[in-house]
C-alpha cells in the first residue's frame, strides 16, 4: 500500500519544516489550531488514537467503539500502519522509548 505517486511539493516541504520548528506542545497546539479546522484536528487525533490502539493489539470492534469510528476506518489505518510509508511505526516506536517502564 506504499504510495508511489509523488505527493510532496515545495508547499508540503515548507509545512513540514514549519512543524519541525515547533518547540513545545503549546506552540504546536497554537499552530495546528490556526492551520486546521477543529474537525480536521479531531480527525487527525482519531487516526492517531486508532494507530496507538492497533499497536496495543486491541480488537477492531473495540477500537471502533472507543474512538467512535467505523471498522472500515480502523482497517484502513491498520493497512497504513502495516504497509504504509513507515510513519506510524516510526512514531509509535519513538514515543515508546520516551515512556517510563511500567512498574509491576
Amino acid at each position: 500500500m506504499t504510495t508511489t505517486a509523488n505527493w510532496t511539493s515545495g508547499d508540503t516541504t515548507a509545512l513540514f519544516d514549519a512543524i519541525l520548528a515547533l518547540d513545545t506542545v503549546d506552540e504546536t497546539e497554537q499552530f495546528f489550531r490556526d492551520l486546521c479546522t477543529l474537525h480536521e484536528i479531531e480527525e487527525l487525533s482519531q487516526r492517531w488514537a486508532i494507530a496507538r490502539k492497533l499497536n496495543e493489539g486491541l480488537p477492531y470492534r473495540q477500537i471502533a467503539d472507543e474512538t467512535s469510528s467505523s471498522t472500515a476506518t480502523v482497517t484502513r489505518i491498520n493497512q497504513w500502519l502495516r504497509h504504509g510509508t513507515g510513519g506510524y511505526r516510526l512514531m509509535l516506536d519513538r514515543l515508546a522509548l520516551d515512556e517510563p517502564p511500567e512498574s509491576t
